[in-house]
């Protein structure tokens, strides 16, 4: 289909992989992945991108890398869990020689909101919205009047004295063994310090656990309206292919 674009979303446990329509904003056949390697160094990991593209096949196109880190340039600025040696490394130079594809690299969270903001439950809204992925880690997009603010690191925000991923991510959920309400006054602890600073019209809740919405909405409490991320997790898959294209991506 010729208006395909590869999209690759590394993520804490698993590398996820599709052929996205980027004029509907949707994976075409079979979304795939693989385990993120450990330790996951560039070497490690765009071995896992070469295989997971291989397996796709398809055209030659494109590639949109939604990578969980600050991204400028091209060059990974922080390495909150991924291996410290991203750090000042030009990953999309390096995917771009390994595929031989046009290649951009962009923030994960980032990428997961341009999919909401364009095609999913972000839509139509034209104020303050952010983004959160709740994973291994918390990862966040703002965007203002559909506009992104790239790169922002609001899941390290300061709460009850270490980073607020460590207190409300889904991972230490499952850590913790903690149930849903047990799990969701932490996160409204966290909502409550975003929007003290921010005051968002919308958070967007993105994610895995976003597909069990339903189960915690209820115990959610904000003065801005909370909606569940349309495209769970293939939203960093889909967001990351949209901005391959919009770019043109790295030549």
């Amino acid at each position: 289909m010729a208006g395909e674009v590869l999209g690759i979303d590394v993520g804490g446990s698993s590398v996820k992989a599709g052929l996205v329509d980027v004029e509907g904003g949707s994976v075409q056949g079979a979304l795939i992945s693989a385990p993120t390697p450990r330790p996951c160094t560039p070497d490690s990991l765009i071995a896992v991108l070469v295989a997971l593209a291989g397996r796709l096949g398809g055209a030659p196109g494109r590639v949109g890398i939604a990578f969980p880190s600050v991204i400028k340039a091209g060059t990974a600025f922080t390495a909150a869990n991924i291996d410290a040696s991203w750090i000042g490394t030009n990953g999309e130079s390096l995917a771009r020689q390994a595929l031989g594809r046009p290649v951009l690299m962009l923030n994960d969270a980032d990428a997961a909101g341009i999919a909401e903001m364009r095609f999913g439950s972000g839509q139509g809204c034209n104020g303050t919205v952010i983004m959160l992925t709740f994973g291994t880690g918390i990862g966040t997009a703002l965007f203002t009047a559909g506009r992104l603010f790239a790169n922002t690191e609001l899941g390290h925000l300061e709460l009850r004295g270490m980073d607020a991923e460590k207190w409300a991510s889904a991972q230490t959920r499952t850590q913790a063994g903690l149930d849903f309400p047990g799990w969701i006054a932490r996160v409204n602890e966290y909502l409550d310090a975003l929007h003290r600073l921010l005051w968002p019209d919308v958070f967007i809740l993105g994610g895995a656990v976003s597909e069990r919405f339903s189960e915690f909405a209820p115990l959610l409490r904000s003065p801005a309206e909370i909606r569940p991320a349309r495209f769970a997790n293939q939203a960093g898959v889909v967001g990351a292919a949209l901005a391959a294209a919009g770019s043109g991506a790295a030549a």
